[in-house]
């Protein structure tokens, strides 16, 4: 008879990939786990949203005072909090540490190089080799359709209410408009050493601005919740435990070392200046996309951020102009302070006469 397995300090539920990849490293490591999963076909149980919630109902039965429950899976953050505060109440840990992501602009430059440039598979390896070590032709066997699991809805509407600019929401869009085949286009002659720079240069600038902007919606979630989080260390952090583990972060973290109430990544000095450098390339990039017809939502939208923020005057006040018109929301002015209301059918009834 073969004896009974002995307790383990680890337990792990939910045996789909990363799950089993998980509780393997952890036995490789030497510590022993105890593993669990809710059929025997591994269907994974660790989405989130309710399944989450019944699992750690069930597993809270049997821990103990001081047990701590990790949850690996990619949950939106105030599930995270509400949970926190139920273990919380019954003397239970409650930690989420789930990691996912993704980087929609990558996929934007391979697609202007493949498609305008006419790089081949050969070329296109070199060329992304050389910028980040990456590899591979599989990706051409990949259908341009783009799963969804709602964290992007989500962040997208933290980014309305926080009033945030996002380069998320176009490659939301990106995503949402995946899957359809479109036209053929047209061709272009081009100099290829230039476009891959060029591009190179353009990926660039659009992930800087893809960090600013996230980085003043953790700074506004914080302001609101008083978490005091220093934003330089959370560069740090996910440069060791993250899959966004680029040398970029280092830069991250040396703004925020340089000015801790940095108000935007694209006023650092060091930032400031790199992004400046890269515009003009940045530019030629997005219009040989329109003009080719190819579709660069998240690098047309971050150089739209990019001359946004880099204007001191914006035509918004038309926009507020005419609001105040249709629905009496008032204005501020320029030349002097205070709240404005302008009877503007009557001026017009009176220009009329």
């Amino acid at each position: 008879m073969a004896a009974a397995p002995k307790p383990t300090r680890i337990g792990l539920a939910g045996l789909a990939v990363m799950g089993q990849n998980l509780a393997l490293n952890i036995a490789e490591k030497g510590f022993p786990i105890s593993v669990y999963n809710r059929s025997t076909s591994k269907v994974d149980e660790t989405v989130a949203g309710s399944p989450v919630d019944q699992t750690i109902k069930t597993l809270s039965v049997y821990m103990e005072k001081g047990d701590c429950i990790i949850d690996g899976g990619n949950e939106w953050y105030e599930n995270t909090e509400r949970r926190e505060k139920a273990m919380a109440e019954l003397g239970l840990l409650y930690l989420g540490m789930g990691v996912s992501g993704g980087e929609e602009v990558d996929a934007e430059a391979y697609d202007v190089l493949k498609s305008v440039g006419k790089l081949s598979n050969d070329e296109l390896h070199s060329v992304f080799t050389e910028w980040n070590k990456g590899e591979g032709y599989l990706v051409d066997k990949v259908l341009d359709k783009t799963g969804m699991k709602g964290t992007g809805n989500g962040l997208c509407s933290k980014l309305l209410i926080y009033q945030c600019s996002s380069t998320i929401a176009s490659s939301l869009d990106a995503r949402f408009l995946s899957g359809g085949f479109g036209d053929i286009l047209t061709d272009q002659v081009v100099d290829k050493k230039q476009l891959i720079d060029d591009v190179r240069q353009a990926l660039y600038a659009s992930k800087i601005c893809s960090y600013a902007q996230g980085m003043n919606l953790i700074r506004a979630k914080s302001i609101e919740k008083g978490w005091d989080l220093k934003l330089g260390e959370l560069a740090r952090i996910w440069k060791g435990g993250c899959i966004i583990r680029a040398v970029f972060l280092d830069r991250m973290k040396r703004a925020y070392d340089r000015n801790a109430d940095l108000a935007n990544l694209l006023v650092d000095p060091e930032f400031a200046k790199e992004i400046i450098e890269r515009q003009s390339a940045w530019r030629r990039v997005v219009c040989l996309a329109i003009n080719s017809g190819i579709s660069t939502p998240g690098m047309s939208s971050s150089l739209a951020y990019f001359d946004t923020y880099r204007r001191a005057r914006l035509p918004a006040n038309l926009v507020q102009a005419q609001r105040d018109y249709f629905g009496a929301h008032t204005y501020e002015r320029v030349d002097v302070e205070g709240s404005f209301h302008t009877e503007w059918f009557k001026i017009a009834r009176q220009l009329k006469n």
